[in-house]
C-alpha cells in the first residue's frame, strides 16, 4: 500500500534546502587547509548529496508526494542537482533492480570484487553526455568560484556520496548469497548508525519488503 503523503514534500524540501544552503556557504568560504572543520564539512556535504539521491529514490517509489507528477518533478530536481542524472533513466533501472534482484537482468548486480562491482555500478548509470555537461558546469562556475572550493565541496562530496550509496545500498546488502526472496541482508538495528550511514537505506531487506515506505519511516520497519 502506498505511503505517499504531502508530509514527504516537507522532508524533501528540507533535504534540498539544506544541500543548497550548505553548498552556497561552502563555495563562498575563504577557508584554510589547516582548519579541521573543512574536512568535517566535506563529510556533511557528502551526507547531504546522499540525501538528494535518497529523496529521488523515494520519488521513484512514489512516496514523496501523493501526486505522481510532483514525485517526478521532485525526483528530477534531486537527480539534476546531484550530478545531472536523468530521473526517468534511473527510475527504469531501479524498478528493474527490484523486479530482477540478484540476477543477470538486475542493473545493480555484479558478481565481482568491491571495486569491480563499484565501477560496473557507475558505468551502468553514468553517461558521456552527463560527464561533458558536468565538466562544462565546472568550468562555468570556476569563472566566479575558486577551483579549490569547487573541487573540495562540489566534486569530492558527490564522488564520496556514490561510494556511500554503493557501499550501504548495494554492496553490503546484496553481495554474497542470501536465503531470502530479496537476496539481501540488512544492517543491525541501530537507528543512529542507520541514519548517518545512508538515511536508513542500510535497512535494505526492509526496503525491498516494503518499497512504499519512505526513508524517514523505514526505521519503523526494522
Amino acid at each position: 500500500m502506498k505511503q505517499a503523503s504531502n508530509y514527504g514534500i516537507l522532508v524533501a524540501f528540507i533535504v534540498i534546502a539544506s544541500w543548497c544552503v550548505s553548498l552556497v556557504f561552502l563555495l563562498r568560504w575563504d577557508f584554510s587547509w589547516s582548519n579541521p572543520l573543512v574536512y568535517l564539512m566535506v563529510l556533511v556535504q557528502m551526507h547531504l548529496y546522499t540525501g538528494l539521491f535518497i529523496t529521488a529514490h523515494d520519488a521513484m517509489h512514489g512516496t514523496v508526494s501523493s501526486s505522481g507528477k510532483f514525485n517526478s518533478i521532485i525526483g528530477q530536481i534531486c537527480t539534476a542537482l546531484y550530478a545531472a542524472f536523468s530521473f526517468n533513466k534511473l527510475l527504469k533501472k531501479h524498478h528493474e533492480h527490484h523486479r530482477y534482484v540478484h540476477s543477470d537482468q538486475d542493473p545493480d548486480y555484479h558478481d565481482g570484487t568491491y571495486l569491480s562491482w563499484y565501477f560496473s555500478f557507475m558505468k551502468e548509470y553514468m553517461s558521456v553526455m552527463q560527464i561533458v555537461f558536468m565538466a562544462i558546469a565546472f568550468n562555468v562556475l570556476n569563472i566566479w568560484i575558486p577551483e579549490s572550493n569547487l573541487l573540495l565541496f562540489w566534486v569530492a562530496p558527490a564522488l564520496l556520496s556514490t561510494l556511500q550509496l554503493f557501499t550501504f545500498g548495494t554492496w553490503i546488502p546484496h553481495h554474497g548469497d542470501h536465503d531470502n526472496v530479496h537476496h539481501s541482508c540488512s544492517l543491525k538495528k541501530n537507528h543512529l548508525v542507520g541514519f548517518f550511514s545512508c538515511y536508513f537505506f542500510g535497512y535494505h531487506y526492509e526496503h525491498h519488503e516494503w518499497p512504499a515506505i519512505p526513508w524517514w519511516k523505514l526505521w519503523q520497519m526494522k
